[in-house]
């Protein structure tokens, strides 16, 4: 694949993140598991068991000057399930570090609304930020990785994963791919490894957005068109 070709056949980024966590977005960026861990000065046991492991619940996070953050639960992962598809040698706390190390993004709409869907969501207001694929490509390019799967899903039937999983956007077989499946689901996640200080820059909107309906716009960027949201 080539970057030309990401952007043309996904235009658009989304995020789901914690309702009300723009305003830090806007300040900090976007914060992988580990970023935010290095940021709160987490260490020692209690950051291998929030980094390493599965986190079954939200984690709150709090320090003297910094705002409120969550950790978001693993809830679609289990060891078991790990232990069944891994591969490499990969062991479930090594797939646990490698996933908190990352910042996600869905490629399609239809996924994160499917995530908005889902039982572990559907009562809770999310919050998804639309962005600007060129942009981040542009800025970000030689340390953007793809994946064929949801990588942080263990539910069902799960899919093979290990040191291939996340490639460089050269290296993805995305022509291949695209004789056997749709689009969404031949790209299904860019990740950018630690953080993304600038994702502002690139927001095109962010939306509060419930189960199947878009509650309001929170904010919107002077480049964004009347279709960016998801």
């Amino acid at each position: 694949m080539t970057p030309e070709l990401l952007t043309e056949k996904y235009p658009r980024l989304y995020h789901m993140a914690q309702l009300g966590s723009w305003p830090s977005i806007r300040k900090f960026g976007l914060l992988s598991t580990s970023a935010l861990l290095d940021q709160y000065g987490i260490k020692g046991p209690v950051r291998d068991r929030l980094e390493k492991a599965q986190r079954p619940e939200c984690v709150p996070l709090s320090s003297k000057g910094l705002p409120g953050a969550i950790l978001r639960d693993q809830k679609p992962m289990s060891d078991g399930a790990l232990l069944k598809c891994l591969q490499d040698g990969l062991k479930p706390e090594n797939w646990y570090s490698l996933l908190n190390s990352m910042n996600f993004f869905w490629l399609s709409s239809a996924r994160v609304w499917r995530l908005l869907g889902a039982r572990a969501y559907r009562d809770t207001p999310q919050m998804v930020l639309t962005i600007d694929t060129a942009g981040i490509v542009k800025a970000y390019g030689r340390n953007i990785r793809l994946s064929p799967i949801n990588s942080g899903s263990t539910i069902m039937n799960p899919r093979p994963r290990g040191k291939k999983t996340f490639l460089p956007i050269s290296e993805f077989p995305f022509e291949a791919r695209a004789k056997t499946r749709a689009r969404a689901d031949n790209v299904v996640e860019l990740l950018i490894e630690h953080s993304v200080p600038d994702l502002v820059d690139h927001v095109l909107a962010v939306h509060e957005a419930k189960n199947k309906e878009i509650v309001r716009e929170v904010w919107r960027s002077k480049n964004a068109s009347d279709g960016d949201h998801p």
